[in-house]
């Protein structure tokens, strides 16, 4: 059986370029649901010494946040400037990592739309990624028990997962997010998006790379 052509996106959910582009990539998921295999890949942007308050680990997003809404067309939430000016918010990438390993767990299909949405609530609902209320919500939303979800996300085999996903980002030599990569075999891959990119960019992107392979 021939291998489908695999679409991975490489993000953090403390990304604030990702969360510009994440309706980007949701609407590339949207066009080609049934052309390519999807993935999301956690990067681990804000872990180990690098996690941390806002005003220790992040205190740059405080104005950065103006040049993402200038070039993405995203909206930052009254919510989450508040987080913001507060400063006190832990960001530690590993809690939402793990909600991404749990939720590929049960609908890997849908890891674009779920992370989407993930960041829509952080970045203009306000809602605390530490709180599993917020694991709980969105597992509602997709259709699967909160109770279960919330289970999952206790469980040592979920956390591994979360470390493989960083192991795995550096392995594609990922260093910086969002990232996306055209998997067309075991051992060929493209690298389509460095930051963010726009759909239009993208989309010539992925039909150049179907050109150059032949397909």
């Amino acid at each position: 059986m021939e291998q489908r052509i695999k679409i991975i996106y490489v993000y953090d959910a403390f990304c604030g370029w990702c969360y510009g582009f994440s309706r980007v990539i949701k609407d590339c998921y949207e066009k080609h649901v049934n052309d390519f295999d999807f993935e999301v890949i956690s990067g681990g942007m804000m872990t180990g010494e690098k996690a941390g308050s806002i005003n220790q680990a992040a205190p740059y997003s405080k104005t950065a946040y103006h040049t993402i809404e200038g070039m993405c067309g995203v909206k930052f939430g009254e919510p989450y400037l508040k987080h913001l000016e507060e400063g006190t918010m832990i960001l530690n990438s590993e809690i939402p990592s793990i909600a991404l390993s749990v939720f590929k767990s049960v609908k890997p299909q849908l890891s674009v739309p779920f992370v989407h949405d993930l960041q829509q609530s952080i970045y203009f609902d306000g809602k605390d990624p530490n709180d599993f209320g917020l694991y709980r919500y969105l597992a509602v939303n997709f259709g699967i028990d909160p109770d279960e979800f919330e289970n999952k996300m206790r469980l040592e085999e979920f956390k591994e997962a979360a470390y493989y996903d960083f192991a795995l980002a550096k392995q594609l030599r990922v260093e910086s997010f969002p990232a996306v990569l055209m998997q067309l075999s075991e051992t060929s891959f493209y690298l389509i998006a460095k930051g963010y990119t726009d759909p239009e960019t993208l989309e010539l992107r992925i039909n150049n790379v179907i050109k150059e392979a032949g397909i």
